[in-house]
Parts: structure tokens; sequence; C-alpha cells
């Protein structure tokens, strides 16, 4: 069972977690502190099974119909797996909570379960953010989260102009991936931005957000920049010279690479400066 919830919490996008856990502790110009493990440790495993176990708990009708599930883009799970799921989540992310609200600064903790409760609801009625146009890309911005609870738990103030541009990359993201499932989200009607805005409206939706977010990384780190510019720019050009799901979901594979690419240039540029001259 251990290994099917290890599938369930899809390891190929852990890096979503982990990688802006890691960034949040090198801005605060620290290449590594032994504070960070406990959270560290929570963002893998633990936190990806409450992500996607729920999300698949939820989305079940859709992925039933959905050929990209039962692969690394998602599981297919069968009504026996749901309370196993349920006990899992409670059981890696519960205590986990409790030790940060008796450990750490209440500012941290906060951001913590306002990052568990906006992916939980992301999903989970009464709010079911998946299904409201709009709201369910606005509350993906809880994927930057981690670059303000971490530096608040380590006893820094975060860096705030890098919060807010992954905020707004995270809203890009989200909507541009779920064009792939327009057809079964219909079909089930669910009313996500992508089903609402059709594919070029939303390449649009994205488009601007992802040009917002380039203007404040910027501000933030050129390269950085740069990166988000030219894979953001691929990805809306691809999409909008054959505008279906089908192609989207083609080029699915580069936007799960989007944040591995820009997270490696943020985090050698971070990890260079520390090294050779103490400062980041």
């Amino acid at each position: 069972m251990l290994k099917r919830l290890i599938e369930i919490s899809r390891p190929v996008l852990w890096v979503n977690t982990i990688g802006t856990t890691v960034m949040g502790m090198w801005l605060t110009g620290q290449l590594w502190t032994w504070e960070i493990l406990p959270i560290l440790i929570w963002v893998t495993f633990p936190f990806n099974l409450l992500i996607y176990g729920i999300n698949d708990i939820f989305d079940q009708e859709t992925d039933n119909i959905n050929a990209r599930k039962g692969s690394y883009e998602g599981a297919h799970i069968f009504p026996n797996e749901v309370k196993p799921i349920w006990i899992g989540v409670i059981a890696t992310n519960v205590p986990f909570l409790i030790y940060f609200a008796l450990t750490l600064p209440a500012a941290a903790v906060w951001w913590m379960i306002a990052y568990a409760l906006f992916f939980t609801f992301y999903s989970a009625p009464p709010l079911r953010f998946k299904a409201r146009p709009y709201l369910d890309s606005l509350s993906n911005t809880d994927y930057a989260f981690p670059l303000a609870f971490v530096p608040l738990a380590l006893g820094y103030e975060p860096l705030w102009a890098a919060v807010v541009a992954l905020m707004v990359w995270s809203i890009a993201k989200h909507a541009y991936d779920a064009i792939q499932d327009i057809p079964q989200d219909s079909e089930t009607g669910i009313r996500t931005t992508a089903v609402h805005l059709g594919v070029k409206g939303t390449l649009i939706w994205s488009g601007l957000w992802w040009m917002l977010s380039t203007i404040i990384f910027f501000m933030v780190n050129l390269p950085v920049a740069l990166v988000n510019l030219a894979i953001s720019s691929y990805l809306i050009i691809s999409v909008w010279r054959e505008p279906t799901p089908q192609k989207a979901h083609d080029v699915y594979k580069y936007s799960i690479a989007f944040p591995y690419v820009a997270g490696t240039v943020a985090g050698v540029q971070l990890v260079t400066l520390y090294v050779l001259f103490n400062v980041v």
C-alpha cells in the first residue's frame, strides 16, 4: 500500500514543493541548515499525497475517462483506495502541522496552514476551487507559499518580490496545463478556467500572467526572467499554432520540465554566490 500511495503522490511533481522549499532556504543566505529538515521531509511524500491523493479522490469521474491517468501524469485510483488515501493524508500531515505549531513562529505556521487548506479545498467540497473558473487558477498561488513560510520559519524576512512572481507564474501554469483536460472536464461538468475560456482564450489568460511574472522576475533575477520568457513563449506559441487539447498534452512534458529548468537556473546562481562569495 505504501508503494501505491507513493505513486499517487506523483514523485515526478515533487519538485514543485521541494524546489520552492529549498529555494526559500537559499534566499535566506544559507546553503544548508538542519532546521529545514522537518519542513523538507513534510513537503516530499506527505504533502504531495495531500495534494494529489485528495485530488484523485474527488476527480474519479473525470479520471475514469482520461487516458493520461494511470501514468506518471497522474494516478487512476479505485473506490477501495479512498479510505487508505485519507488515512495516509491525515497520518502523514497532521503530526507535522502540530509539530510546526509548537516549534515555529506563528507567521510561518499560518502560511503553512493556508498552504494545506488551499490544496485541500482545491479538490474537496464545499469550496472545490477546481470547478470554479478563475478561482481554480488563482488558488494555485499556493505553490509559492514555501518562499514565504520557509524564511519566516528560519527567522528571516521573505523576498516578497520572488513570492509574488512565483504566485503569478503559478496562476498561468495551472490554466495552461488544464487545456489538455478540456474534453474530460467538459463532459463531467467541471467548469475550469480552461473550459470557460476555451483553448485560445486560456492561452491569452496564461500568456498575460506569464508576461507579468517575467516582469516581476526581472526585478529579482535577469536569467530566471529570460528563462521564464523563453519557455512560456514556446508553450504558448506551440499550442496557439495548433489550438487543441491534444497539442497541449503533447507539449505537457515541457510544461513539467519548466520548474526544473527555471529552478536550476536560480539555484545554480544562488549556490555559486554563496560558495564563492558567502552572499546571496
